[in-house]
């Protein structure tokens, strides 16, 4: 007997470490690239027919009988995020306001976002006199944003620690809601305010279509009046006005895209490359991230990384990161009084698709977008200006390629 549990005892411990060296063996595999295409296809995360589900509840337009409103900005995710596929980034901006003390940011009444439609004109709200900042934020690009949600938090509070003190991006932390409210390092949205797809489907639902769901209960108002009298689906819990949990087919969606591909890659594209990083425009938009290894559990406890989106080399341009480059909207969601003048920076993959530029689309050529920037940025726009006419072309040929 003695013998036996000897036996099964050495056993167990051989097994134990096969299982370790092969977990130590898969995790010290190179990374490789992310798949890249505007083509509607899926990465690999889930099947092409599945993924094919999810297109089109994305694109799907919802009406008063589903809950749409009654205050609301677009009638489908894919109005906002089309271009060039579903997904892809458009040329809608949202409007947001509020008031400035002189120290804190105020919320208009309602919040800040105020929405452009309403299912009755009694309740369409407007900007309320008081309110002076005023701002237009633009549609975000969704393609690929699987692989930064699978970016590890680690892994952006070491980009900031290797900025320049006086570039150095924020870090801040947003609540996970599907994970009750668990914090981890944002990544999404003008502000940073979400760290999780679901999450920023949940919030999107309900903002921008006027849908509740079952991160979002609570219906939002007119300029701060009930809205209640104007609506008629319930927004009972578990899901709201949203059954069928379509937030879940969005976030699955936006997983499972492919990552923005490059253009032509040209001798003049190539020599902006180099003064793309020349002039230090690399330092807050990061040319490569590695995501976390496949098998990672993230956003609070709520999702692991499959496969098809761990371990892969993505190219943002991005280091999803807080900073103040001048062009601040005065809004304040997330992190504080202190990033009322601060922007995600936003990835430049897919820069390509876009002819509105910078957080409220009101730069129309990439020259003038860069000499926009200042603040934290004024070193980098300084080295630019020292370009000659030639070496300018270049970079931007270089910005036209991603």
């Amino acid at each position: 007997m003695k013998n036996i549990k000897m036996y099964v005892l050495s056993t167990f411990i051989a097994v134990f470490a096969i299982a370790v060296l092969l977990a130590n063996s898969v995790h010290s595999q190179a990374p490789t690239e992310a798949p890249a295409g505007f083509d509607n296809l899926t990465n690999g995360m889930i099947s092409q027919a599945q993924f094919d589900a999810d297109l089109l509840t994305f694109e799907e337009r919802d009406d008063i009988a589903k809950g749409l409103g009654p205050c609301y900005n677009a009638q489908a995710c894919s109005e906002c995020h089309q271009n060039p596929v579903t997904g892809g980034i458009s040329q809608i901006t949202e409007l947001r306001a509020g008031h400035f003390d002189g120290f804190n940011f105020i919320n208009h009444p309602g919040g800040s976002l105020i929405n452009d439609r309403a299912t009755n004109a009694e309740i369409q709200e407007r900007i309320l006199g008081g309110n002076e900042v005023r701002t237009f934020r633009t549609s975000l690009n969704t393609l690929g944003d699987g692989f930064i949600e699978a970016i590890d938090s680690n892994t952006i509070v070491a980009i900031s620690n290797s900025q320049p003190a006086s570039m150095r991006g924020q870090v801040i932390t947003v609540p996970v809601n599907e994970a009750g409210n668990a914090l981890r390092t944002a990544r999404f949205g003008w502000k940073n305010q979400h760290a999780s797809l679901l999450s920023f489907s949940g919030d999107a639902y309900l903002n921008e279509i006027g849908i509740t769901n079952r991160l979002n209960l609570t219906e939002n108002t007119s300029n701060g009046n009930s809205i209640a009298a104007f609506d008629p689906v319930p927004d009972t819990a578990p899901s709201g006005e949203d059954p069928a949990n379509d937030i879940d087919a969005f976030a699955e969606f936006m997983r499972a895209t492919k990552a923005p591909p490059r253009g032509p890659i040209t001798a003049d594209v190539n020599a902006g490359s180099s003064l793309f990083d020349a002039v230090g425009c690399n330092i807050c938009h990061v040319r490569t991230i590695t995501t976390a290894p496949a098998g990672t559990i993230i956003n609070g406890g709520a999702f692991t990384v499959p496969a098809a989106l761990g371990n892969k080399n993505i190219h943002p341009f991005s280091d999803f990161l807080l900073h103040n480059v001048g062009t601040g909207d005065g809004i304040v969601q997330n992190g504080g009084q202190s990033t009322r003048n601060k922007l995600r920076t936003p990835p430049l993959w897919g820069m390509r698709t876009r002819d509105r530029l910078m957080h409220d689309g009101e730069t129309v050529n990439r020259n003038e977008a860069i000499l926009r920037h200042a603040g934290e940025a004024s070193g980098v726009v300084s080295n630019y200006n020292t370009l000659s006419t030639t070496q300018k072309s270049q970079l931007i040929a270089f910005l036209n390629s991603l």
